[in-house]
């Protein structure tokens, strides 16, 4: 397959025009998201094996867009390689400039430990993240199955997944912000990442459980990366259904938002049905 590489820019105003409600349908709850607050500068590197990545970059970025008030810059390259690195981190000072990362490639076979020093390097000096699906398998290095430098980047130890069936999804800390409002659901058929240890690391925190009988693995869960970032981390998210799902988009605003420490009324709005 051609990769290729695809670079937008979303503005806030535009993407809220984009998400307007159809005549008949719910406004966004009044007085919240405030307008004063200025648009989160975020970068989703997307791309990679084994997924609709066309489709998804633009579920997932109107439906945040819907949700808080960004700005997107998309990456999108190497769609069916597995040994791709993204163009983008070539360079040193690939993150300037943003307040967020979110990881949503697919890229098991980059193994440079060099390479994968620069990915890391922004987000151990505290640049937020969010790591979703596949992101989890990504950049296989020496050590592997063992805590790789990506793996403790990301919190939990995956290694692969079985056959697509629904997973019950279950919020097992009722009392942490990212959750706290979000009701359990169950999803299409869906790829359940294993949890090779059983449990996420030492610096990482389970939010959810998802099962597909008889087995059972965490989910959704955040970690503390060089004990100053904040990253929020799914498995859930094979599927372009999946992904353009409230309660999946919701959730993943939501780990967003957390990660900057801006999980409040000011940069968190109703999205319209």
């Amino acid at each position: 397959m051609i990769s290729s590489r695809v670079v937008i820019c979303l503005v806030a105003s535009l993407a809220l025009a984009m998400s307007a409600p159809a005549a008949g349908a719910a406004e966004p709850s009044p007085g919240v998201a405030s307008a004063s607050a200025a648009p989160i500068k975020a970068l989703l590197v997307i791309g990679g094996c084994c997924h609709d990545y066309k489709n998804q970059k633009t579920v997932l970025t109107e439906g945040i867009a819907a949700r808080t008030n960004i700005d997107w810059t998309i990456v999108h390259e190497g769609d069916g390689k597995t040994d791709h690195l993204m163009s983008i981190y070539e360079h040193d000072d690939w993150a300037k400039g943003y307040d967020v990362v979110v990881h949503d490639e697919c890229c098991s076979a980059v193994k440079d430990l060099a390479a994968i020093e620069r990915v890391l390097k922004p987000h151990r000096e505290g640049l937020p993240a969010v790591v979703l699906h596949c992101g989890m398998h990504c950049f296989r290095s020496e050590g592997y199955p063992n805590v790789t430098p990506w793996f403790a980047f990301t919190g939990l130890q995956s290694t692969g997944h079985g056959k697509q069936l629904p997973i019950d999804v279950k919020y097992t800390d009722r009392e942490h912000p990212i959750v706290k409002p979000l009701a359990d659901w169950t999803t299409i058929k869906e790829e359940l990442y294993n949890n090779i240890t059983g449990h996420v690391l030492d610096t990482a925190h389970p939010l959810a459980t998802g099962t597909q009988e008889p087995t059972t693995h965490v989910v959704a869960w955040t970690n503390r990366y060089s004990d100053k970032t904040r990253v929020f981390a799914t498995t859930l998210g094979h599927n372009t259904e999946t992904v353009g799902d409230p309660r999946y988009l919701d959730l993943v605003t939501r780990g967003l938002l957390w990660s900057l420490d801006k999980l409040d009324d000011q940069h968190l709005k109703s999205a319209a049905p």
